[in-house]
């Protein structure tokens, strides 16, 4: 993941994580843009338009605001947590992850997560992203398969 080229003076960076095509100038989204003076509902008509087809997951995303209060935004993959609880279909990871396991996750799947996160990994090579995703998995109580 290369640096962002910018052809205006970047004021701020914002860093949120929002369900997509939810954004509402309610808290925090409204304070966080408010304070760097950018129009908060241009933003959610923008960011709710890019995300309309990905519903149901959290979406985690930077704006750039510039020194004219105008602004552009990155959207990212959703967090790795996301993506394996959609794959196993449960609410949450345990909260004893050691002790109580919460599911099963298999290889096929842990290489999917790892294929749809991989731009976003500080990884090389497709087997160092699946190794990242076991780790989360591990810590939220779900087991790997091999």
């Amino acid at each position: 993941m290369g640096k962002i080229k910018h052809k205006k003076e970047v004021m701020g960076i914002i860093k949120l994580q929002i369900p997509a095509g939810k954004a509402t100038p309610a808290p925090p989204i409204g304070p966080a843009l408010g304070q760097h003076g950018v129009n908060i509902m241009d933003f959610c008509k923008a960011y709710n338009d890019q995300t309309k087809d990905k519903a149901g997951f959290l979406i985690p995303v930077e704006i750039y605001v510039y020194v004219d209060r105008t602004f552009t935004f990155v959207l990212k993959t959703p967090p790795v947590s996301e993506l394996i609880k959609k794959a196993l279909k449960i609410k949450s990871g345990s909260a004893t992850p050691n002790t109580h396991f919460v599911g099963k996750l298999r290889k096929e799947q842990v290489e999917a997560i790892a294929k749809e996160k991989m731009e976003d990994l500080n990884a090389n090579t497709i087997d160092m992203a699946c190794r990242i995703i076991e780790g989360s998995a591990r810590s939220m109580g779900v087991t790997v398969q091999k």
